[in-house]
């Protein structure tokens, strides 16, 4: 304790602090640290360094890398729904990753999520943020076209606002004028292509309300296949629905993708098509839908394309 001063501001004679004597000195064995000023810049690369090894690097995300350096994977896998970035690193680290076919086993690998194309167990994830992919229910009367130079309603007409706004979209097949239901727009020309490609067989599937009261020999008649003037057509799933008042409501799933196809195939049998609707596209649904409308296709449904074409 400092001992009380006098006025003058000197210590008072009797109150001087005892002289320690040498016994009571301790000595420090400890070494001075050899620098003492660490830079800031030098405390920001040791904490980013730890937050990367427990898989937070995104505390650090104030510091985006520059254009060319892109994204670190698990970032982009994280972002694609996939997994946690956590998980995500786990799942590089067993192998499970692959970049443009090569397998990534290295944390902090970079990616242009708009160049690259990156698979998790073998199937593709969707990351490429300038592609677009939607579902529009069309309305029946609608021409499957981007544009009419008659004026003719159209699809183009129904997505006009987003054309507008830049978005290239095209889309995949054509449901004629009198046929309803499931369309897929896309600027995606890769992917549209293989939908479409016969090699893939990819299912569609339709209610259909025809003209007559519907029995196991139509089913049997459709799956073993029809003859018709471009060759033999057959379903690969018939069930008949509801029958009612000299109509029959049928559900059939085909691969086929020729023009007319399931009305020139039902009306070879008997059973002209009175409506038309497409529900299903290999395993994107329609479902509750309303005419008109579009949505975006989820991740779920976009990774089940892109394994149904192998891409």
């Amino acid at each position: 304790m400092t001992p009380p001063a006098r006025r003058d501001g000197t210590p008072d004679k009797d109150q001087q602090p005892r002289k320690l004597r040498a016994s009571e000195i301790q000595l420090s064995n400890a070494r001075p640290a050899r620098r003492q000023n660490v830079s800031a810049r030098k405390r920001q690369a040791s904490a980013r360094s730890v937050a990367e090894s427990l898989g937070a690097d995104w505390l650090y995300e104030g510091d985006a890398p520059a254009a060319g350096d892109g994204i670190r994977l698990q970032k982009v896998l994280a972002q694609a729904g996939v997994a946690s970035r956590r998980h995500a690193e786990v799942l590089i680290d067993k192998g499970r990753v692959e970049v443009n076919g090569k397998t990534v086993t290295k944390q902090g690998v970079r990616v242009n999520p708009n160049v690259d194309v990156i698979r998790v167990d073998g199937v593709r994830i969707h990351v490429n943020e300038d592609l677009e992919y939607f579902i529009l229910n069309k309305p029946r009367g609608v021409l499957s076209t981007m544009s009419d130079d008659e004026g003719r309603l159209c699809v183009g007409d129904i997505v006009a606002e987003k054309v507008a706004s830049g978005q290239r979209l095209f889309h995949v097949g054509r449901l004629d004028s009198d046929t309803e239901g499931l369309l897929i727009l896309t600027n995606d020309g890769e992917l549209a292509n293989r939908l479409m490609h016969p090699k893939y067989e990819v299912s569609k599937t339709y209610l259909a309300t025809v003209l007559g009261e519907a029995d196991r020999r139509l089913v049997t008649t459709l799956k073993k296949g029809i003859e018709l003037e471009d060759g033999p057509a057959k379903a690969d799933y018939v069930q008949i629905v509801d029958t009612h008042e000299g109509q029959s409501l049928l559900r059939i799933e085909l691969h086929e993708g020729r023009k007319h196809i399931v009305r020139r195939m039902l009306k070879e049998a008997g059973f002209p098509v009175q409506r038309l609707v497409r529900t299903k596209i290999h395993t994107v649904q329609l479902g509750e839908q309303k005419p008109g409308s579009l949505r975006a296709l989820n991740n779920s449904e976009l990774t089940s394309l892109f394994k149904a074409v192998q891409l």
